[in-house]
């Protein structure tokens, strides 16, 4: 049986919140679409999703909105809308730097989650974006981890967004970060340095592994210092996650207030006071649709 309804419905944005969508499959045996949700996400409480229905915020393949006691319709799909009842607001701002038939370049500010994960839907860049431009299919093309600032791209349109993904698995992307850690007058620069990186523990931090082949790169050069603290200007050829963090901490200089490493310390998810003094400050590509040079630069600074 096929679902003749999947291209007539456009479920809207609300609030700078997309749809998500589900399938309901054949082999599933449930009275009802609530039923089926509560099952198919055991990770929800089923007070969420009587909440939702309650709110009107589950659609049928038609654009109908379901109720609580909807019945079970088998090789179709839904529509729903993901809110949380209460979420932190984050006190900084994003700024839009260019814009164009394509691309979007933000600015992002320390501590803001780039999409909808977890306890954050509101409080992050896409949805902030979303809400505030009305574009309901921008999509990050990279990201910046919730701790770092600075210059990220959106794509406006699902048809070229892998066509700027592929800039990046390619490594024609040239970024650039600032960092702030300490100084130390034993280590030379500028340096390249290459090291084996893999998932640690906890799973959400990385490691290093001497035993295993280099598979990520970093260019590091000494901009400023004040004998205590120093302004470091990387440039990554590989990017893997927390690569930055990573490569500094391996020299002995892990980035100011960085909550992770050397070790794990969890701030309470409304201290914004310390933001890990890392940047990025400026990113460069060939635009692979206008097929000119772009260089874009973040409005932020790390000082000293």
């Amino acid at each position: 049986m096929i679902d003749s309804t999947a291209s007539i419905f456009s479920p809207p944005l609300i609030n700078g919140v997309s749809a998500s969508k589900v399938f309901l499959p054949h082999e599933i045996s449930a009275p009802t679409i609530f039923a089926y949700l509560c099952q198919h996400f055991p990770h929800i409480q089923s007070s969420e999703w009587q909440q939702r229905f309650s709110d009107e915020l589950i659609y049928a393949a038609n654009g109908e909105k379901l109720k609580i006691d909807s019945i079970y319709t088998p090789n179709s799909h839904i529509f729903y809308y993901r809110f949380l009842a209460q979420e932190i607001h984050v006190p900084f701002q994003h700024e839009i730097l260019y814009e164009n038939e394509h691309l979007l370049v933000v600015d992002k500010p320390h501590f803001l989650t780039m999409t909808p994960t977890g306890q954050y839907v509101q409080e992050t860049l896409l949805v902030r974006l979303k809400k505030q431009t009305g574009y309901e299919e921008l999509t990050p093309i990279h990201r910046l981890d919730r701790e770092t600032a600075g210059v990220v791209l959106f794509c406006k349109k699902p048809e070229c967004r892998g066509i700027y993904q592929q800039l990046f698995a390619d490594r024609k992307v040239q970024k650039i970060y600032h960092a702030i850690a300490a100084y130390r007058s034993e280590i030379i620069f500028p340096q390249t340095l290459q090291l084996h990186m893999e998932k640690g523990n906890p799973f959400y931090t990385m490691q290093t592994n001497a035993e295993k082949a280099q598979n990520t790169e970093t260019f590091i050069e000494l901009l400023e210092h004040n004998q205590q603290h120093a302004k470091y200007r990387l440039q990554p050829k590989t990017g893997k996650q927390h690569q930055l963090r990573v490569h500094l901490n391996y020299l002995g200089l892990p980035i100011l207030n960085d909550p992770f490493y050397p070790m794990v310390a969890h701030k309470a998810d409304d201290d914004f006071s310390q933001p890990l003094q890392l940047l990025a400050k400026e990113i460069y590509f060939i635009d692979p649709i206008l097929n000119q040079g772009m260089c874009f630069s973040s409005n932020f600074e790390l000082t000293l």
